[in-house]
């Protein structure tokens, strides 16, 4: 039989062991759940043409942004061969502005390009909640293993416990819309709604959300 400190060594290594695990695994599953995820979609059931060489814009003053969402988009798109251009090698910053005016100018430059498709990405909404998330200690107040039973067990188990406070914190949602249209006609291909949940970053962000749209449109068979 173990003696009081016996139990209280194995069971406070067991305690520290379970909590370390359901953390490591709590990240884990974090990690691995995608934060951006496509919520809805359309695609004309009279379009079955695939496109080869398409221009991507999104459609912000973020010049950050912009770049960085465009160049993802483009990467994703060689990497499964297919042709592409960012608008920000073919147009100005701010040439949104100037589509109700030259709107012929543009379409005639892009064909000129040689994009057969355009690719829009644009922000629909954002939200922002604040939560509170309660602190956390272990509890296991288990006379059979000795320390409950005396003062000394209990303040040498309970003083070095770590405890968490609670804090707030807060959670920001994007929901972006990806719109697909033929540069020749201007008719709308393809459409899609996307959320996305408390992105690291613009980087990590873009890289995601470029690969699941790309793995979209090549499975409608779009590219």
């Amino acid at each position: 039989m173990l003696s009081n400190h016996q139990q209280f060594s194995f069971m406070r290594k067991y305690y520290s062991y379970s909590a370390f695990l359901s953390l490591l695994l709590s990240g884990i599953l974090y990690a691995c759940a995608p934060s951006t995820q496509i919520t809805a979609s359309w695609h004309d059931p009279d379009t079955d043409a695939e496109y080869n060489n398409l221009l991507v814009a999104a459609l912000t003053h973020n010049l950050e942004a912009k770049s960085t969402v465009e160049g993802e988009l483009v990467v994703a798109l060689q990497n499964e061969e297919v042709g592409v251009t960012n608008s920000g090698k073919l147009f100005a910053p701010n040439f949104t502005k100037d589509i109700a005016e030259d709107k012929e100018k543009l379409l005639a430059k892009i064909r000129e390009n040689g994009n057969d498709a355009i690719l829009t990405i644009a922000l629909l909404d954002q939200k922002t909640e604040t939560r509170y998330v309660p602190g956390a200690a272990t509890y296991a107040p288990t006379v059979s293993f000795g320390f409950y039973g005396g003062f000394y067990n209990y303040y040498n188990y309970r003083y070095p416990a770590v405890y968490d406070p609670g804090y707030y914190t807060q959670d920001k949602t994007y929901f972006l819309e990806t719109n697909l249209y033929d540069a020749e006609t201007e008719k709308l291909l393809w459409s899609a709604q996307s959320r996305t949940y408390n992105p690291i970053d613009i980087d990590s962000f873009s890289e995601e959300f470029a690969g699941i749209i790309v793995a979209r449109l090549k499975k409608e068979g779009l590219i």
